[in-house]
Order: structure tokens, then C-alpha cells, then sequence
């Protein structure tokens, strides 16, 4: 009950997945990164908006995401994409992933050294297929689950979110924790009323007071736009879904994170360096806050929604979890597990949240999300100043 089938890499850490991954470094070099990954079947690949006329911590933060994502250990390897002339360089990314992965094939592709796009796409394809060809000779081993780090998320929050879903979900990184391994807290937007919840469970007085910062930190930071968070979150699906206010909100939201101790407070898409419950500041949109907890180390993620969404990392697995059974019905396609039993009566929060903890150790052996097998590749990037 506590394994699951997974690849040990060189440097000890454990991969869920064994991507080939197509990574462009500046918004120019989407569509060749698009090219080459069409080309070669099995690849993974992102496009975003960033990657140059960025400044200081701004450009950093970027880089980070884009390193943490090629470090991964459920990526085999990388081909990185630059333009040739972009603030954060392709070189640089490829060097910084060679350097903490020295066992990782890291291949780098500038656009204007190669001759143009279609040179380019010729070039990363052959380098990709070489990379799927050696990686899958691979083959998976037994793994303690105290080696996972999971992802929490809740977006498209409704009524029941609070009721089912997330307390289910809270009960599976319990039981994940218990076993030895990590979950992450994140949105910090959707914590605000409910801080005094998480902060009084952290491990130490140091911990404690980096939580209320932290979420203090960012309601400051809507008050500097001109805009209260306590009047203009909930978004206007969650209100339709019944949800009345940003602390009714929050207090649902809490429930991901179970209830063992606060070990950590990070940054987004800081990598996680301790066992058991960590807190990432991210913001609340669904996108943002997955990139920053894959970029930051996280496995496979659990995402929970009353409304319905979508959403799917390049490669970390996401489970998605329907809060009501009316949803689970209507968004079959992109549900895989219903958690509106609870709000039926037909099982406890626990027994879902049992179910969810299978379903987890299912996927880290390798059976494929529904959000996988519609190909989502969701990824974007938290930006902390304005482009120049």
C-alpha cells in the first residue's frame, strides 16, 4: 500500500514519469519548441510569455521555473530553445540544469545559430529522439511513498469544495506525511481569513510568524493595486457555486493541507528541501500555483474543483477530483474521481480520501491522468514586475 513503481535516478532521486522535455527559454521560441516536440512523438513541451525584457529578481524568478522544471526527476531530458539574443539565455538554463543533473542529456538549440525555424526544428528533433530512444530503456522500480512530494489545489471552488474534496484531499497528505513523504499548501490568495489555521501549526515560532507574513505580504500587495481581496475574491464562478466570501473561501481551502505540523514557508517554484506539510506562496490562479509547485519538486498533483477545470501540468501527473456528482457526470472526460460521494452520504471523507491515496500511487506507477491523455501541458509563469 505504501509503494508504487518509479524510476531512481542517478543522484537518488525519484522520477513518476520519464519525459523527453521541450523547453523554450523566451516566448520567440515557442513555435519551434512546438515544431520539434510535433516531430517527435512521446515529447513534452511549453509555450508562455516570458523569457526576455525582464529585470533583477523578476528575470530570476523566471529562470528559476524554467531550471526547476528541468531538473525534475520525472524529466529523462531536455532539449532547451533560445532565440539567441533574449535576456534569459538558453545557454545559461542548459548549463544551470547540466550542473545540479550532470547524469541528465541536456541539449541546447539557438534559433539564429541554427539557421532559422526550420533548421531549428530539424536539429532538437533529431537531439529528442535520440533522448526518447535511450529513455526508454528505463525500467521502473518499487518505491516508498515517503519519496513523493504532492501537489494540493483546489480552483473553480464551489459549495461542496469544503464539504468533500478538500477534506478528502486534506486526508491524503495526512496519510502521505505519515508515511514520510510531502505535501504542499499553496495559494495564498485563498488563505487569507483562514492564516491563524495554518500558522498555528507550524513547527516553530520562525515558521509561524514567515506564514502570517507571508499571506499579509500579499493581500498588501492587492490593497497597493487598489483593490481589497475581501470584496473582490471570490471570482464570480465561485459565487455562482455558493461560496459568499474570500474567508469562507479560505476556510475550504485550508482543508488541503490536512493537519500535521507547518514545517516550511517557501517562495514560488523554490525548491522543497523538507518532509512533511510546506506552505509555497503562490498566487491563486490554477496555472501560476502549478508551475510553481512542479518547478519547486513536486511529483503529481491533486486538484480539486467544484466547477470544473481542465488543468494539467507537462509533467507532473494531476489527478482531478470532482467535488459534487453532478460535475463528476457533466466533465467526465477530464474528472478522475468523484468525491461528491461524501456530500451524497454514500462515503466518509476519509474512504474518498483512501480512494484518492490509491489513485495517487496508481499514477506514480504509471496509469496515465485523464488531463495526460488529453494533452494538457498547462504552464505559466508568475511575474513579479512589469515587462520593458
Amino acid at each position: 500500500m505504501m509503494n508504487f513503481m518509479g524510476y531512481r535516478r542517478p543522484d537518488g532521486t525519484v522520477g513518476i514519469r520519464n519525459h523527453v522535455f521541450v523547453l523554450p527559454t523566451v516566448n520567440c521560441a515557442n513555435q519551434v519548441a512546438r515544431g520539434i516536440a510535433a516531430n517527435v512523438r512521446g515529447t513534452v513541451w511549453v509555450e508562455h510569455q516570458h523569457g526576455c525584457s525582464q529585470l533583477g529578481a523578476d528575470a530570476e524568478q523566471t529562470a528559476r521555473a524554467f531550471i526547476g522544471h528541468g531538473i525534475h526527476p520525472n524529466v529523462y531530458g531536455v532539449v532547451v530553445v533560445g532565440l539567441g539574443c533574449e535576456v534569459i539565455r538558453a545557454q545559461d538554463i542548459a548549463a544551470e540544469i547540466k550542473k545540479q543533473c550532470p547524469y541528465k542529456p541536456v541539449h541546447t538549440i539557438i534559433i539564429q545559430d541554427e539557421g532559422g525555424s526550420n533548421k531549428s526544428i530539424q536539429a532538437g528533433a533529431v537531439a529528442a529522439q535520440n533522448m526518447m530512444i535511450e529513455a526508454s530503456m528505463l525500467k521502473r522500480e518499487p518505491i516508498a511513498a515517503a519519496e513523493l512530494i504532492l501537489g494540493t489545489e483546489c480552483g473553480g471552488s464551489d459549495a461542496c469544495s469544503g464539504l468533500s474534496g478538500n477534506p478528502a484531499l486534506g486526508a491524503v497528505s495526512d496519510m502521505l506525511i505519515d508515511a514520510g513523504g510531502t505535501a504542499i499548501l499553496a495559494e495564498t490568495a485563498e488563505l487569507i481569513g483562514a492564516e491563524h489555521i495554518i500558522a498555528e501549526r507550524a513547527v516553530n515560532e520562525a515558521v509561524k510568524q514567515k506564514c502570517y507574513a507571508t499571506i499579509a505580504a500579499f493581500e498588501e500587495s492587492a490593497k497597493q493595486m487598489g483593490v481589497d481581496m475581501r470584496g473582490s475574491n471570490p471570482t464570480p464562478g465561485n459565487i455562482e457555486g455558493g461560496l459568499s466570501s474570500i474567508e469562507e473561501k479560505s476556510l475550504g481551502c485550508v482543508y488541503k493541507g490536512g493537519t500535521r505540523p507547518l514545517q516550511d514557508v517557501i517562495g514560488w517554484a523554490e525548491k522543497v528541501t523538507t518532509k512533511g506539510l510546506v506552505f509555497m506562496d503562490t498566487p491563486g490562479n490554477d496555472i501560476e500555483q502549478l508551475t510553481g509547485m512542479v518547478a519547486g519538486g513536486c511529483h503529481i498533483c491533486v486538484f480539486t474543483t467544484g466547477r470544473g477545470t481542465p488543468t494539467g501540468s507537462p509533467i507532473a501527473p494531476t489527478i482531478k477530483v470532482a467535488t459534487n456528482t453532478a460535475l463528476f457526470q457533466k466533465m467526465n472526460d477530464n474528472m478522475d474521481i468523484n468525491a461528491g460521494t461524501v456530500i451524497t452520504g454514500d462515503e466518509t471523507v476519509r474512504q474518498v480520501g483512501e480512494r484518492i491515496f490509491a489513485e495517487m500511487l496508481a499514477v506514480a506507477s504509471g496509469k496515465i491522468t485523464k488531463a495526460e491523455v488529453l494533452g494538457h501541458n498547462d504552464f505559466s509563469i508568475m511575474r513579479i514586475g512589469p515587462s520593458m
